[in-house]
C-alpha cells in the first residue's frame, strides 16, 4: 500500500547537497576506453513513526508504521575516442513496511493482508560529460512496484558550465506514468467478498510531468550558491482509494480530489566554507500549488571536521504549510462538498526535524580495507505539531 508520511524518508535522505569544486581538466592525458568500476554505495535505513491522524480511518486512528529500506548503487564509467566521459549508474532498492493504518482497510480484521507490503524500485541512468567543453547530457529509466502501485519513470537532462567553469546551468525533464490499484475500504466495496490480495480490482492512471531547473555558482573560494526551480504537472487519480472521509451526517465515502494539480517549488542553497574544518550549508524553499497549499522550508547543517578523516554533521529543518482547499477533519466535511479529504498530510501544520551524522573516510580505508573508503551513520527525529512523530537511522557505505 502507498505509505503514509514516508515522504519524510526521502526528505531526510535528500536533505543535504554539497557542490563539488570545479577544476579545469587536462585534455592531453590518456584515459581508458574500457568500462571501469567507479564506486558502489550501499544505503540501509530504518524508519518508525506514530501519530493519531490516519487518513485510512478518516483522520483519526493510529499512524504507527515501520519501514526497512535497502538500496545498492553501482557506478561504471569509460571515455570515448573524443575524451567524453560516459557514466552508467545502476540502482536497486527494496523497502518493506508494516502499517497499522493500512491494516484498517478492513475494520473488522485483526490482521489483514494489507498490514505489510514490499516495494521494489530499480533504476538505470546514463550521463555523457565533455569536460573540455563543460557540458553533459544524460537519460534515465526507473520502475517502482508494490501490491497496489506501479510506476514507470523516465528522464533526460542537460547541463552547461560557464566559460570560466565557475557556474553551471542544469535542466532535467522527467515523467512518471503510474497505475493505482483501486483497493477500497471493505465496507465500501461493491463486492466485499473479494480477497484483498485478489486480482479483481479496477485500476486508475496517474501521470506526473515535470522540469527541474538549477543554476549553481562558485562565488569565491569560500561561498557556493544555487538557485532551484521545479515545474510539476499531475493528472489522473490523485487521491488514494483506501482513504476514508466521514461527513457531518455520519455518512462515509472515499476521498475525492481534483484530477489535475500544478506545483511550483523554488529554492535557494548556499554552502560557506569557514576553513578546512567547518562548512555551513543553508537551504530555503517556497512551494505553491493550485490546490491552495503553500509551504516554506528552511534547513541548516554544519559539517565539522574533527580530524582529516572524521566529521560530524548536525542539522535542523523547519517546515510549515497551509491546508489544501479540500481538507477537513473527521466528520467535518459537508455532503455538498465536491472534493474532500481528511489526509493530514494535506492539512495545515508545522514540523521540525533535527539530528546528526558521523562520517569516516580514513586514508587507508575503513577498518583497513583499501576499497572501503567511506562509512556514514545518520539519525534524525521528526515531529509535527499535530502529534505525529518519527525517527530514522541510516547507514551509507561507499566502495571505490
Amino acid at each position: 500500500m502507498r505509505k503514509l508520511s514516508l515522504a519524510v524518508i526521502g526528505m531526510y535522505l535528500g536533505i543535504l547537497a554539497a557542490f563539488s569544486q570545479t577544476t579545469k581538466p587536462s585534455d592531453t592525458s590518456y584515459k581508458s576506453r574500457t568500462l571501469s568500476f567507479e564506486e558502489a554505495n550501499f544505503v540501509s535505513s530504518y524508519y518508525t513513526q506514530n501519530g493519531n491522524n490516519s487518513a485510512v480511518t478518516g483522520g483519526i486512528g493510529s499512524e504507527k508504521l515501520t519501514d526497512l529500506s535497502n538500496s545498492i548503487e553501482i557506478k561504471l564509467h569509460k571515455w570515448d575516442n573524443k575524451n567524453r566521459k560516459h557514466t552508467y549508474d545502476f540502482e536497486l532498492g527494496v523497502d518493506h513496511y508494516t502499517s497499522a493504518s493500512s491494516d484498517m482497510i478492513d475494520l473488522k480484521a485483526n490482521s489483514s493482508a494489507s498490514h505489510a507490503d514490499t516495494r521494489i524500485y530499480p533504476s538505470a541512468n546514463w550521463t555523457m560529460e565533455n569536460e573540455l567543453k563543460g557540458n553533459s547530457v544524460g537519460a534515465g529509466l526507473s520502475l517502482s512496484n508494490e501490491f497496489d502501485y506501479f510506476s514507470l519513470g523516465g528522464n533526460i537532462n542537460f547541463s552547461k558550465k560557464t566559460k570560466n567553469k565557475s557556474g553551471e546551468f542544469s535542466a532535467k525533464f522527467f515523467a512518471y506514468l503510474d497505475n493505482v490499484k483501486l483497493v477500497y475500504p471493505l465496507e465500501l466495496r461493491t463486492n466485499p467478498s473479494i480477497n484483498q490480495r485478489g486480482e479483481q480490482y479496477d485500476n486508475a492512471a496517474r501521470n506526473t510531468f515535470g522540469t527541474s531547473l538549477s543554476y549553481t555558482q562558485i562565488v569565491n573560494e569560500r561561498l557556493q550558491v544555487a538557485f532551484l526551480m521545479d515545474l510539476i504537472y499531475q493528472d489522473g487519480y490523485l487521491g488514494l482509494p483506501f482513504h476514508r472521509v466521514y461527513f457531518t451526517d455520519n455518512s462515509e465515502k472515499v476521498e475525492n480530489l481534483p484530477g489535475k494539480r500544478f506545483k511550483l517549488p523554488v529554492g535557494f542553497r548556499a554552502n560557506y566554507f569557514l576553513g578546512d574544518n567547518l562548512i555551513l550549508r543553508a537551504y530555503y524553499r517556497y512551494y505553491k500549488d493550485d490546490w491552495g497549499l503553500e509551504a516554506h522550508t528552511a534547513n541548516l547543517e554544519t559539517s565539522v571536521k574533527i580530524s582529516p578523516f572524521f566529521s560530524v554533521t548536525p542539522f535542523y529543518r523547519y517546515y510549515t504549510q497551509t491546508a489544501v482547499n479540500y481538507f477537513a477533519a473527521y466528520q467535518a466535511h459537508k455532503t455538498t462538498d465536491q472534493y474532500y479529504t481528511s489526509n493530514y498530510d494535506l492539512s495545515k501544520f508545522t514540523s521540525q526535524m533535527f539530528g546528526t551524522g558521523i562520517r569516516l573516510t580514513p586514508a587507508n580505508g575503513v577498518f583497513g580495507m583499501e576499497h572501503f573508503n567511506m562509512l556514514e551513520l545518520r539519525y534524525g527525529h521528526y515531529t509535527k505539531n499535530n502529534g505525529m512523530n518519527s525517527d530514522i537511522i541510516s547507514l551509507n557505505l561507499r566502495f571505490k
